[in-house]
């Protein structure tokens, strides 16, 4: 037996962050619970207050196999590095022919960073392009490895 489990990112602008976890996982935004019709319906059979209907997103993985994100909004900033990150695995590893992983690798970072991530750092393993250290939007590092 296992323990169902959910990976909470805290966040400033949770929408923000959720938008960008949608582009780099392929995720999408999660149904609402079972019974109701909608967000809105359960947020009112649960008595949230309607000023807070927008301090959280929830996503899952649309084929079921990942784990469920929730983002949660929290009233204070990010400060440190986090001890806890997602390695997106694009390249195919490190059996793969050096530039088929840089052109894997490389074109993920094209397309967060437009997404809005920031590069942190590259690191390379004998001359080679090993991962790309990124930042969501809100500062959380992540890697594309």
């Amino acid at each position: 037996m296992t323990t169902p489990w959910t990976i909470t990112i805290d966040a400033a602008r949770p929408a923000v962050v959720a938008t960008f976890w949608r582009t780099a996982l392929g995720y999408v935004e999660a149904p609402p619970p079972h019974g109701f019709d909608s967000w809105r319906d359960w947020f009112v059979a649960c008595e949230v207050p309607e000023e807070e209907w927008d301090d959280g997103a929830a996503l899952v993985d649309p084929t079921g196999a990942g784990p469920r994100i929730s983002i949660l909004k929290v009233p204070e900033p990010k400060t440190v590095k986090n001890r806890l990150h997602l390695d997106l695995q694009v390249s195919g590893g490190r059996v793969r022919p050096a530039e088929e992983r840089r052109a894997a690798i490389t074109a993920t970072v094209e397309r967060l960073v437009a997404a809005g991530a920031v590069v942190l750092a590259e690191h390379a393993i004998g001359g080679a392009l090993d991962h790309v250290v990124l930042a969501d939007p809100e500062g959380n590092e992540l890697c594309v490895v």
